[in-house]
């Protein structure tokens, strides 16, 4: 019972995100409500399962472009979710490319908002240690 109050935090969050690219970007709609919720929860679940193995597949050209070939990787996980939902869609590459960046930084700056009040989030120094 303890890790559903994160998992639905999280959730919630990634629907804020998809609500509010939703409105930054003509090319990316929902038709209501309920696929705002299954794209959130399907976009957590293909980002839990298939984009490690997208990463790992991909490991060489990651490492040739410095990283930003993941990039790449956070449109196509974005574009799958728009194939699997009714009701969600993506215009293009270019609307998916741009969203999903524009969706993890505000995600980033949310999740960290939210866990400013987290008692568990604060970081505990060693004694007697020295940091520069």
């Amino acid at each position: 019972m303890s890790h559903l109050v994160p998992f639905l935090l999280h959730w919630g969050i990634t629907a804020l995100c998809l609500w509010a690219a939703s409105y930054v970007f003509k090319g990316l709609r929902f038709d209501g409500g309920r696929a705002l919720a299954i794209s959130a929860l399907l976009l957590g679940l293909a980002n839990a399962v298939v984009r490690p193995v997208l990463v790992v597949l991909t490991f060489p050209l990651t490492l040739l472009t410095f990283g930003l070939f993941l990039l790449v990787i956070n449109a196509l996980m974005l574009m799958l979710v728009a194939g699997l939902v009714r009701g969600f869609t993506i215009r293009g590459f270019g609307t998916a490319f741009l969203a999903s960046i524009f969706i993890a930084v505000l995600s980033l700056v949310i999740g960290s908002l939210v866990s400013l009040g987290d008692p568990g989030s604060e970081v505990q120094l060693p004694r007697g240690t020295v940091w520069l």
